[in-house]
């Protein structure tokens, strides 16, 4: 995310169906040096309020020392206002208001992991991998994924400034881009060749299984069985999203392990006897976190050929846990496995096939090809 999100805008993210519910009790994490540094924290916050001179914003500080706590942890979690978390639930629905990219947290930059089909970003020219180095002359280094994300989301009908860097370019490029309503239908598909499907699922929103089971049925009306599912460039979503597309094509037996701090592994399941499709799946450096466990599930089960790149290696979950104030936090809260219990945090998921595209043929898309015929 990992991708939504912005996290749709989007986001790399993970999210589990149910809030976190489980962890290390206040009990287990206190300690004396522990005490010391919350009672640090506080002397610092009361030294502030007592000798900044301006005007002093002390939601914002507040605000600030929790989103800074919880990136602390690790580039996904993150501390969500009670505005940028009205976001984020719509995003998760399929819908926000922005410019219509998928974006994920680089090293220093925020890098755009694709533009949305109709969305006004693909239309302005903004390319999968260019970086964002500005937003409104505000330099995004070190800027957090949820704060960039907030910057270049907006009003209907107002305009954002990014300034990009992109790969063989020289110079850096400047877009101009009005903000509109993005409503994204994740999955699109079509027969490419007499017998052949094509599925492409972009991220792992609300509805994304839903889409998955129309596009499949419209395929057996047709008598099609052999389908092609990309999930290049999908920077994953929600766990159940995946979960329930996995059912579809994997066999009977685990499609994912899910381990949490002090607790016992958690493992869903398909009851899928016989898949009805021949499959091959599409993937590549930024296919991450749900498309992960779709594709490891996949992989290990022996459900179908993966064709392409190895994937982005994000084989952590985040969890959404609601405040009392109606903000949120998003964070990481364990880590899955494959089914084989393979951990790919860090390293990805290599393809039966390595293959990488050139000179803008899809060589990736004419493997798979190949392969089902």
């Amino acid at each position: 995310m990992k991708k939504l999100l912005s996290i749709l805008l989007a986001l790399t993210l993970l999210l589990p169906s149910a809030s976190f519910a489980q962890g290390s009790s206040l009990g287990d994490i206190r300690s004396h040096e522990t005490d010391a540094d919350m009672e640090l924290m506080i002397e610092v916050y009361n030294y502030i309020q007592e000798a900044y001179p301006l005007e002093l914003d002390n939601k914002a500080v507040i605000e600030g020392g929790l989103k800074g706590m919880l990136q602390a942890i690790d580039p996904y979690s993150d501390y969500y206002t009670p505005e940028e978390a009205s976001q984020l639930y719509m995003e998760l629905m399929g819908y926000f208001t922005g410019i219509g990219i998928y974006i994920e947290k680089q090293e220093t930059y925020i890098t755009i992991v694709e533009t949305i089909e109709g969305a006004n970003a693909k239309e302005a020219g903004l390319l999968a991998g260019d970086v964002i180095i500005s937003i409104d002359g505000i330099d995004t280094r070190d800027m957090s994924l949820s704060e960039a994300s907030s910057m270049i989301k907006g009003v209907k009908g107002t305009t954002v400034k990014l300034g990009i860097k992109r790969a063989g370019v020289e110079e850096i490029l400047y877009f101009e881009i009005v903000r509109d309503e993005v409503i994204i239908n994740p999955v699109s598909y079509s027969e490419i060749e007499e017998g052949i499907g094509y599925i492409r699922l972009s991220e792992f929103s609300q509805t994304a299984a839903i889409e998955i089971r129309r596009a499949l049925g419209n395929f057996n009306t047709e008598g099609t069985r052999k389908i092609i599912l990309d999930l290049r460039n999908n920077p994953g979503g929600l766990l159940d999203q995946a979960v329930k597309i996995a059912k579809e094509f994997v066999p009977q037996g685990p499609i994912v392990h899910i381990r949490e701090r002090n607790t016992s592994l958690l493992t869903y399941s398909s009851y899928n006897n016989v898949p009805d499709y021949d499959l091959v799946v599409l993937v590549n450096e930024n296919s991450a976190s749900a498309s992960e466990i779709l594709a490891g599930a996949i992989r290990d089960r022996d459900a179908g050929i993966l064709i392409g790149e190895k994937t982005y290696g994000k084989g952590i979950v985040q969890s959404i846990i609601p405040l009392e104030n109606g903000s949120l936090i998003k964070m990481t809260t364990a880590e899955y496995l494959t089914p084989k219990y393979r951990s790919i945090h860090g390293i990805g998921i290599v393809p039966d096939v390595i293959i990488e595209n050139a000179d803008g043929v899809d060589l990736q898309m004419q493997k798979a090809i190949e392969e089902l015929k």
